[in-house]
């Protein structure tokens, strides 16, 4: 018996006074007990089917076609009815915990909120209640959260609280809309083994939407892969993997970051090099802000990068990653040696520095949130030249076509704004920004992690071809394993401010040291490892 039935679903948008058909004749079921994935790219329609189940979508959606929930037709269904399903029968999780946790209130009264609604549990009723909850989706000590707000909790621990909101009044059928894509590898398996033992102990429902086919190939019993709107092909996900049909179903399953690092040119010069890095921030307390303490973010670091090298940092959020790359940019303070092109950088101040900044570069991780929506492509890719001197010679406008379609962007699109422009090419732009400088040294700060599967390709193909052409030194900071295996040189491996482990890529993924980096490769390749 299907827990969820949608049959020739349309959805349409009315927008700038024309309607966009967002779903197209789309027909799926989730039966008792059964994981399903809803498998696409941005924009293919994934998350808008899933919030129509049950008629979350904004009043300007136009919904045609058949969604019923055991039996009964939630399109068009009055809202008394829907509510009572919501939360109740059927629930969600979000994403990224932080924007769907109400940042000024506790984790007790947000869990509270949802048992009283449904259940009417208030008091030590709900407090009970709660504490179970946390307990069952792993929150250790659980009494002591009770109190603690969002922000003072992890990202593998805020989307358990939000599985334990889910979960709070025992649903039928769970959605999960890209649960894991923010976590880290070890935090991402955590979060999967808890739902197929959640799913196997309450006899869960799971309407699994994703763009990782990795994620896919772990957990689902069936598989939907849509593309424009439409589901192109659907079947049992062993039969999905083995033997796909659809050409587009094959170029996801084939969009994994390939191949390795090219070798290094002989003699490639040294362009950074750190020695004992440390990063300590210090912990002030009292009216007199007397310092108590400090958070280790870095503990003497050392490494070397060379022309036309990359080094790869991983580790899990928190492990200090992106100190150790913003210490060696100086753009925080740092003590111990740092060498840039041979000259000795740690006590460089003012305009000695500032000259120095056109040769190091940095690329992060949400070119949405680094690119201003108020400048043009134009004006965003250019900025650094308006610090740093237009080449003598050299056109600005000239120089931004130029990069634009070194980076695979269309040089009449320099006019254009960043809304209107896709997730990946987005990426391109914050690239090309970099890139423009010509600089010897680009810090990568997880350039791939927000992208579909078959974006993050492209991108890590063009990153090699523009190292290629123009001899670059890349520190590239993620804890996507799969793309740093395939761009990296050499690797560090990070845990709690502390170097854990440090060698050449193929040794640290082939033959790994310490227990730590075998925890994150299992977590990333599985029985790859």
């Amino acid at each position: 018996m299907s827990v969820l039935s949608v049959e020739n679903l349309n959805i349409r948008f009315r927008q700038d006074g024309r309607l966009i058909h967002a779903v197209k004749n789309v027909s799926f079921s989730v039966g008792k007990g059964e994981t399903v994935a809803l498998v696409g790219e941005s924009g293919s329609g994934k998350s808008v089917t899933a919030l129509s189940t049950v008629a979350l979508l904004p009043d300007a959606a136009q919904v045609d076609g058949s969604i019923t929930y055991t039996g009964t037709q939630m399109v068009g269904a009055p809202e008394p009815a829907l509510r009572r399903i919501r939360g109740n029968d059927i629930s969600f999780i979000f994403q990224e915990p932080m924007t769907s946790l109400n940042p000024l209130h506790t984790i007790e009264r947000q869990l509270g909120e949802s048992l009283s609604l449904h259940q009417g549990l208030t008091g030590a009723a709900a407090r009970s209640r709660i504490l179970e909850l946390l307990t069952k989706v792993g929150i250790r000590d659980a009494e002591t959260r009770l109190s603690a707000y969002p922000h003072q909790l992890s990202g593998g621990q805020r989307q358990r609280v939000m599985i334990a909101m889910a979960l709070a009044n025992g649903p039928d059928l769970l959605i999960a809309d890209e649960p894991t894509t923010a976590l880290d590898v070890t935090i991402q398996a955590q979060i999967l083994d808890l739902l197929a033992d959640l799913k196997a102990r309450e006899g869960l429902s799971l309407l699994f939407i994703t763009h990782d086919l990795g994620i896919v190939r772990r957990i689902a019993d069936r598989v939907c892969v849509m593309k424009d709107g439409e589901i192109v092909e659907q079947g049992p996900a062993a039969e999905i993997f083995a033997h796909p049909q659809h050409p587009y179903t094959q170029k996801l399953l084939a969009a994994e970051p390939k191949g390795r690092a090219e070798p290094l040119a002989p003699g490639a010069p040294e362009v950074v090099r750190a020695d004992h890095l440390r990063v300590w921030f210090p912990i002030q307390t009292g009216l007199l802000r007397r310092v108590t303490g400090h958070v280790k973010a870095v503990n003497d670091a050392s490494l070397s990068v060379r022309a036309g090298e990359t080094l790869g940092v991983v580790g899990e959020s928190g492990s200090g990653k992106t100190t150790l790359a913003l210490a060696l940019l100086r753009l925080i303070n740092s003590e111990g040696k740092i060498a840039f092109q041979g000259r000795e950088i740690a006590d460089l101040t003012g305009g000695a520095m500032r000259d120095l900044r056109r040769d190091m570069q940095i690329v992060f991780q949400d070119p949405f949130g680094s690119l201003s929506p108020r400048m043009t492509v134009e004006e965003i890719i250019a900025e650094g030249l308006g610090v740093h001197g237009v080449e003598p010679g050299r056109n600005r406008r000239d120089m931004v076509a130029e990069i634009m379609g070194e980076v695979g962007l269309d040089p009449a699109a320099m006019g254009r704004y960043p809304h209107e422009f896709s997730g990946g090419q987005r990426q391109r732009i914050a690239i090309a920004r970099a890139m423009i400088l010509r600089p010897k040294l680009v810090v990568l700060d997880e350039p791939t992690s927000a992208l579909d599967m078959t974006v993050q390709v492209q991108i890590v193909d063009l990153l090699r071809d523009l190292q290629r052409k123009w001899g670059l030194a890349y520190i590239f900071i993620s804890h996507d394993l799969r793309v740093v295996r395939a761009l990296s040189h050499k690797v560090i491996v990070m845990k709690n401010g502390d170097v854990v482990e440090a060698g050449a890529a193929q040794a640290v993924f082939d033959a790994p040291q310490s227990d730590y980096t075998r925890t994150l490769m299992k977590a990333a390749f599985g029985a790859d490892v």
